[in-house]
């Protein structure tokens, strides 16, 4: 049986596709996907086991920003020993195909694609007393799809396009087939745009948090299309008409006022998690659940400091570069609530607190309660200035624009310009959305798709070029180059069929 993408995408269905060996054997206790889909809580059941699949490190879940935070300029691995092993390679931009950590992400995206598809093939085996039940569960399958998908495409460019369940080696070697960029897209939007048709909720609250909303599914649809105006020249202003569309249907489903009604500490309280306005889409975890609980304050914790979690430190935390503390405003409260400084002689560097959780419930073993925040007002409220800048409304963006900064209490934009400092940093509104973007939300993972957007990539490779290797750790940014915008294709994955699996240029 080939390896990899095979495995890969049977994922689930191992449990029906039982290959015959010589005895032609099966185990009496096995259960099929065929009988295992037999109710509607079965179905549910198969649809939180695809939730359970995103909090992996390997897939989006706290611990996966080796793939985008450190693919960027805000953090890194700068202790003695950071340039040793594979994930010193994705800072360093030297990663090869053989990474084992690229082929653990790729193969994880994937697996949960394969869940999804499970869903998606056999969901109308089943009968529904309420259609509409039906129709949710199907929606927050391919909503996740969609995400999946969208991961795969900003990092790997063309990639293969599965839709359906494989249940035979013969179909997942016929599918073992990168696909343009615009097929993928396509099918992205066509996945969200059948999960608005579903009736979810506009926002999800109570037992339902961690779960798709029609908010979430218009804030991804918009950032879809925001991607796709900046990545495809054809179509490109109907793409930000599109994104306008949909990014103000989400921000007009938020349940508060104004942004500076919710401090921005109350964001990433771990007390207040479960009535925070703001979120709109994240991975839930329990305080103290061994199985459910978050890790992220203890892993961020260094040496000698004790703000983040009551679980003694145990090496240097979460590094963040000094390109990343330049970047914050004097004055910026987001700069002390999310970053400190470590005076630890073991350490003497900066460290990420934005997660913390010292609690009681918490204790001495880390098990933190925060939550893994996937999508925010914050961010919606920037695309919207995007989006607009795009469009050659500056005004507009503007506006939006100074809707963060006031809920940070920094200086609208008019006034801010008017300093020499910033003015000399960011001297256009396209470079003060994209820094305002960087401090609000550093450290949720998307800094490397933002560059993407913001950039062509000879214009990504000039911008990491102008900045100081002293502000940027070990990784040596002379390595970056033209091929860093995407990843190499695994090469396990390039050895099934370098023909239909070709590897990206400069690898």
């Amino acid at each position: 049986m080939r390896k990899n993408i095979f495995i890969v995408f049977l994922g689930l269905i191992s449990l029906s596709a039982c290959k015959k060996d010589f005895l032609d054997q099966k185990s009496p206790n096995a259960v099929t996907v065929d009988q295992f889909f037999a109710s509607p809580n079965d179905v549910q059941l198969a649809v939180n086991g695809i939730y359970q699949s995103l909090r992996s490190g390997s897939n989006i879940g706290e611990g996966s920003g080796l793939y985008t935070d450190q693919r960027s300029d805000d953090t890194g691995t700068n202790d003695n020993q950071s340039n040793a092993g594979e994930p010193f390679q994705f800072g360093n931009f030297s990663i090869l195909p053989s990474n084992s950590y690229l082929k653990g992400h790729w193969g994880s995206l994937y697996q949960t694609i394969s869940r999804c598809n499970v869903v998606t093939s056999n969901i109308d085996k089943v009968s529904f007393p309420s259609q509409d039940t039906k129709g949710q569960y199907l929606a927050e399958a391919k909503f996740i799809r969609a995400l999946m998908y969208f991961h795969l495409v900003r990092k790997w460019g063309d990639v293969p396009l599965v839709t359906k369940q494989l249940t035979s080696s013969e179909e997942v070697l016929a599918n073992t087939s990168r696909q343009p960029q615009a097929t993928v897209y396509a099918q992205i939007v066509a996945d969200l745009k059948d999960a608005l048709t579903s009736t979810l909720p506009n926002l999800q609250t109570g037992a339902g948090l961690g779960r798709v909303s029609k908010a979430a599914i218009n804030g991804l649809l918009g950032q879809v299309y925001l991607t796709m105006a900046t990545t495809f020249e054809n179509g490109k202003a109907d793409n930000l008409t599109n994104a306008s569309t949909y990014l103000l249907a989400a921000y007009n489903m938020k349940s508060f006022g104004t942004l500076a009604s919710i401090p921005y500490a109350d964001v990433f309280d771990v007390t207040k998690k479960n009535s925070n306005p703001e979120v709109i889409f994240e991975i839930v975890n329990y305080q103290g659940n061994i199985n459910y609980a978050s890790s992220i304050a203890a892993d961020n914790q260094p040496f000698g400091e004790t703000i983040n979690s009551r679980k003694a430190p145990t090496g240097v935390g979460g590094n963040v570069t000094p390109d990343l503390v330049l970047d914050y405003e004097t004055g910026d409260p987001r700069k002390d609530f999310s970053i400190k400084y470590a005076a630890d002689t073991r350490v003497l560097d900066w460290y990420v607190s934005k997660y913390r959780d010292a609690s009681d419930a918490a204790g001495v073993n880390g098990y933190g309660g925060n939550n893994c925040p996937l999508m925010r007002y914050a961010d919606i409220i920037l695309m919207l200035a995007e989006v607009n800048m795009l469009q050659g409304n500056d005004g507009v963006a503007i506006q939006y624009l100074d809707m963060v900064r006031a809920r940070a209490g920094v200086p609208l934009y008019a006034v801010a310009r008017t300093d020499a400092n910033y003015n000399t940093k960011y001297p256009t509104l396209k470079l003060a959305i994209l820094h305002e973007r960087r401090v609000e939300l550093a450290f949720e993972h998307q800094r490397w798709f933002d560059l993407l957007r913001f950039f062509t990539t000879d214009e990504l490779v000039a911008y990491f070029r102008t900045k100081s290797q002293s502000n940027f750790g070990n990784a040596k940014l002379s390595n970056f180059t033209t091929k860093d915008r995407y990843f190499p294709i695994p090469f396990d994955e390039v050895k099934l069929d370098p023909v239909k699996m070709y590897q990206n240029p400069g690898y």
